[in-house]
């Protein structure tokens, strides 16, 4: 997530600074601290079970999804995309790839 925040700080760019910060602080620690809607904390929770423990995605996981308005094409899109990332970071992280210079430091673990 540290390395794009810088991307999602470009997509919310509309949001009063305040906001953005707060929600960009509250995402690179844990984003259950972030403020977001019912169907944004459907979808990170959904991709963090999908990231960790993908042997247990269910059929209620998808409904869960549909029940906070997400179609069969939008459940598809995120699971490609949460998909491509854990596949890429793994690929990254076996071979040691360092950040670029510009990019400051990864955080800590969450407090």
């Amino acid at each position: 997530m540290h390395a794009h925040l810088e991307d999602l700080r470009a997509e919310i760019s509309d949001l009063p600074t305040g906001d953005v910060e707060r929600l960009l602080g509250a995402l690179a620690r844990d984003w259950r601290l972030a403020q977001l809607t019912p169907a944004d904390r459907a979808l990170c929770s959904y991709a963090q079970k999908l990231t960790l423990e993908p042997a247990r995605m269910s059929r209620e996981d998808v409904e869960g999804l549909r029940e906070h308005g997400f179609d069969d094409g939008a459940i598809h899109d995120a699971i490609q995309v949460v998909g491509y990332f854990n596949y890429i970071n793994r690929v990254a992280d076996a071979v040691h790839v360092d950040l670029e210079p510009e990019m400051p430091p990864y955080p800590g673990p969450p407090a």
